[in-house]
């Protein structure tokens, strides 16, 4: 319909046709490349042509995306080129074989109920159509004989009722079901500051998201406007099961108020430091850290040494929104250590003590930067 609307021809527009620009877009590239020569092919060929080349160039524009955002994935995974492989007719075929597909109302139904689900589901529709939980079962067998040991599903807040029944259906191919960790993030709403004219009093204008009416704010138009150490550190600053507001004008900020900055300013603090002391301390590798024992030296001290049980903790319970927790308290103990504590004085051995414990501070500041993707300067 947008294709040929860019030749000027009037097109009633499909009910359940997504109206957003990124449409608009891949009709103007298919213009570009290939001209007028679907306006008088057979429909049905057409259709299939733009489905495919659409879905290419999302899947083009997804990956370019979560490239620039520093995400990397290994593989992506065609559902179309698994049905086509026949394993999702081997995986309906596996269950049958041990008495977990019956039929009814002419369509196969699996039996989940057997593994704690609180009903059973279908697999084949009456139409002799796969269900997409037929192509989650074939999916996740396909996984697990590819021998791996460990599944972590990352789902969107919609899809929390079918946790049970996937859980049901590894449980059904034989495999434990406790090897499959399934994380249910919940639903971002960005939002930002509205001054009212006048009143002086502060609003919040709310940022929703729809498909269907074309309103569509992607990772890219986040990250252009707040930049991508903002966006990852605010990402997982929330755990899995907590609704997250991400606040764009906080994010922009650059004053305590905003956690990311606050933390990278810690980094950029003792850069500095350090820079400064080389003119009148050349070397203090040979301190005596002994020496410290002011209470916000050993405060620091103490929030460092948790370090590694942070570590062990996000792996443990994949919970990386301890990182950023971590680095805002270890900022707050550096800050609060900086301002009750001479770095540089004229006492030369306790300058050095302290400058080695900036050093280590600094390192642990940018470990926990760089385990959360974020950049820690050295300038600000």
């Amino acid at each position: 319909a947008r294709y040929r609307e860019l030749f000027g021809e009037p097109v009633q527009f499909p009910d359940n046709g997504y109206p957003g620009d990124y449409v608009k877009d891949i009709a103007v590239e298919i213009k570009r490349e290939h001209g007028d020569q679907y306006l008088t092919q057979d429909r049905d060929e057409a259709v299939t042509f733009f489905r495919e080349y659409g879905g290419d160039a999302l899947l083009r524009a997804i990956r370019a995306q979560l490239r620039d955002f520093g995400i990397a994935f290994d593989s992506f995974f065609s559902e179309k080129a698994m049905r086509g492989r026949g394993e999702v007719d081997r995986a309906m075929s596996e269950l049958r074989s041990r008495d977990l597909l019956y039929s009814q109302d002419r369509a196969e139904w699996y039996r989940s109920t057997r593994f704690g689900d609180d009903k059973d589901r279908a697999v084949i529709k009456s139409d002799g159509e796969l269900t997409y939980f037929a192509s989650d079962i074939a999916y996740h067998r396909n996984k697990f004989a590819r021998n791996y040991h460990k599944l972590i599903n990352v789902w969107g807040a919609d899809h929390q009722g079918h946790v049970r029944r996937m859980k049901a259906a590894v449980s059904a191919l034989g495999i434990e079901p406790e090897r499959l960790d399934i994380l249910i993030y919940q639903l971002v709403t960005l939002k930002r500051r509205n001054e009212t004219v006048g009143g002086g009093s502060t609003s919040w204008e709310r940022i929703r998201l729809s498909k269907r009416a074309g309103e569509i704010i992607t990772v890219r138009d986040v990250v252009d406007e707040v930049g991508r150490d903002a966006c990852r550190f605010f990402f997982l600053a929330r755990s899995s099961d907590a609704q997250m507001d991400f606040d764009v004008d906080l994010a922009q900020q650059q004053t305590a108020d905003n956690p990311v900055y606050y933390v990278q300013y810690a980094h950029a603090r003792i850069a500095s430091v350090l820079e400064f002391a080389k003119e009148r301390i050349p070397d203090w590798s040979d301190a005596d850290i002994s020496l410290l024992g002011h209470p916000q030296e050993l405060e620091l001290i103490r929030k460092m040494l948790q370090f590694p049980e942070i570590v062990e903790l996000v792996c443990r319970q994949l919970a990386p929104h301890h990182f950023p927790h971590y680095s805002q308290d270890l900022a707050t103990a550096f800050h609060a250590f900086y301002t009750e504590c001479r770095v540089v004085s004229d006492d030369v051995p306790l300058s050095k003590a302290r400058l080695r414990l900036c050093e280590a501070a600094k390192l642990v500041l940018a470990r926990s930067l760089t385990l959360m993707g974020v950049s820690a300067p050295d300038q600000m």
